[in-house]
């Protein structure tokens, strides 16, 4: 007979017959010196069965059901004597023994309540149609373009002080991110606020379904785009296409309290000053240094621009790349990933506080679009802005237009899914090639090489002392002094004509300059009206006749641009 049909032969309660010792973590059979049941366990308790004490069989006419209120405690197995019994209830050896089926009750529970907690962020989602304005939604196989607008509409509590009161709101700030095809890189292009624009019609869904064109506007500031005559993030959109030729994808829309929550979901990003920073209008209130910011702090960080740069727009929008590229940091750290409590913190943040275009309007969408832009390392993300130049038609410039030629470039990397991180390398490598190949090829003898020497830095008396080796020992005869240059120089340069290369290469190597120095620039004339080189000694000028040393040179950089994995202090 087995475990179960002796409980029901002998009115035993088989939950009373297998106990977990809670000194060994292991499940045991215990009789009652009474009990004359078979010490064969359960197939499920074999080995637990094996270790536990066997009382011996009493005669058939002295049975007795043990009672469970009276029971006898087992005695005390072989090897165990001394050791402290633990007391337990009835109750608590009920509860006990359903653990395993509590467990798997949890486990149940647990994929109901993800469900559950599932739709709960669902539901948390605003979304809002893009009225035709964007591609459809982005693709996996395919470059991704995200338009990232913040708004300065006064929506939630303690708002009071920024914005405009009764506003409808406007693109305070915006941000077409976008992801490369194969997502090694990507670019993140800020659209300044007072950026003269054409607004073009758009044609928005209203609340009983219909659909009214918004005219659209010649001339006006950027930001009015979204809020202003009704119009939604798709008139934003359609104006973004407008202006770079670029359709997005999709939009998400953030508010003050998009800010201040998702920062302090994280519990704070880094950020740093490089100085005091007291700015009435925003705020903020920070000494010089690194500060870890949230909630409120971090809204006035944002909004903060009178007291950095500038003062302008502009300076505003370096300081909010500055902040995205640490929030991204912060996001990507092991700190957050590995935080089941800051991950939850942050999907309640973020599905509260965004409103997306009606093609992200789920978690699983959300979700595949944050797979996507997961591949993606932070140094290849490169934050740049429009160029741009202050209105011409102003006689105090408060508004911004295009540089025509520099956004048009900068419009085509981004529509030909170019990296600017990519083309920062592939310039440099190009510039280098180009530097290189100033030193290749023929030279012209000493004698044939003609130079004046200005003195841009070094010790006085240097360019007399450095016409003397010329002419004495190297042999360029051809060479003057020409006095102090116009300003002082960190490096010595050699400035020549196309058609001077070649005495241009026999000086760098007399001289020992690399081709960073050599500058390829106009013609110039010496004190006997021939056409002439100009050597100009820099501060780094070691003393006549010592060779510069050329591999310390460095080649120029070009405009840099902050890219997320760098932390810069606002200025």
């Amino acid at each position: 007979m087995d475990t179960q049909g002796r409980g029901r032969a002998e009115h035993i309660d088989p939950a009373d017959q297998w106990l977990l010792n809670p000194q060994t973590g292991e499940y045991e059979l215990r009789l009652t010196p009474s009990a004359p049941q078979s010490p064969v366990p359960s197939p499920r308790n074999r080995q637990a069965a094996s270790r536990a004490p066997q009382a011996p069989p009493a005669p058939e006419r002295d049975r007795e059901v043990p009672q469970r209120r009276h029971r006898t405690a087992p005695e005390e197995p072989p090897g165990r004597r001394g050791r402290r019994r633990v007391a337990k209830s009835s109750k608590t050896k009920k509860v006990l023994l359903l653990t395993g089926g509590t467990m798997a009750f949890v486990v149940l529970a647990a994929g109901v309540g993800g469900y559950l907690y599932v739709q709960h962020l669902n539901d948390n989602i605003k979304s809002v149609a893009d009225d035709g304005a964007g591609t459809g939604g982005f693709s996996k196989d395919k470059a991704i373009n995200i338009l990232l607008i913040g708004t300065d509409k006064r929506t939630g509590a303690g708002n009071d002080g920024y914005g405009d009161t009764g506003s409808a709101g406007h693109a305070d700030t915006t941000i077409l991110l976008h992801v490369s095809k194969d997502r090694s890189n990507a670019t993140a292009l800020s659209i300044p606020r007072d950026l003269i624009v054409d607004v073009p019609d758009c044609p928005t869904t209203q609340e009983d379904g219909t659909t009214k064109t918004i005219p659209g506007s010649t001339g006006a500031h950027f930001n009015v785009s979204l809020g202003q005559s009704g119009r939604t993030p798709s008139c934003t959109m359609r104006t973004v296409t407008e202006l770079t030729g670029i359709k997005p994808d999709n939009f998400m829309v953030a508010d003050f309290n998009a800010v201040k929550t998702l920062t302090t979901a994280v519990q704070g990003v880094e950020v740093c000053l490089a100085k005091d920073i007291n700015d009435k209008d925003s705020h903020l209130n920070l000494p010089a240094g690194k500060h870890e910011i949230q909630g409120e702090e971090a809204l006035a960080f944002l909004r903060t621009r009178h007291s950095v740069g500038f003062g302008g727009d502009l300076s505003r929008i370096e300081l909010q790349q500055q902040f995205l590229s640490a929030l991204m940091r912060k996001l990507k750290s092991n700190d957050t990933l590995t935080s089941p409590s800051k991950m939850v913190n942050l999907a309640e943040a973020a599905t509260e506080a965004l409103t997306v275009d009606t093609k992200l309007d789920s978690i699983g969408k959300l979700k595949d679009l944050g797979l996507e832009l997961g591949k993606l390392d932070t140094k290849n993300l490169t934050f740049t802005t429009v160029p741009v130049r202050d209105n011409p038609a102003e006689k105090v410039p408060v508004t911004v237009v295009l540089k025509d030629a520099e956004a048009a470039q900068v419009f085509d990397l981004i529509s030909n899914d170019v990296s600017f991180t990519k083309v920062k390398q592939q310039q440099k490598k190009k510039k280098a090639a180009a530097v290189a190949a100033r030193l290749q090829g023929t030279q012209s003898e000493p004698g044939e090489v003609r130079v004046r020497i200005l003195n841009g830095g070094a010790a006085d008396g240097s360019a007399s002392h450095e016409l003397l080796y010329l002419q004495n020992k190297a042999g360029v005869t051809k060479s003057e002094n020409a006095g102090d240059a116009p300003a002082e120089v960190a490096r010595t340069t050699l400035e020549y004509a196309p058609d001077q290369a070649e005495q241009a290469r026999r000086l760098a190597d007399i001289l020992g300059l690399s081709g960073a120095a050599m500058k390829p620039g106009k013609s110039v004339t010496n004190s006997q009206g021939l056409p002439t080189m100009t050597l100009t000694l820099g501060k780094d000028f070691k003393g006549a006749g010592v060779k510069l040393d050329a591999a310390s040179a460095e080649v120029p950089e070009g405009v840099q641009k902050a890219t997320a994995d760098k932390q810069q202090c606002a200025k």
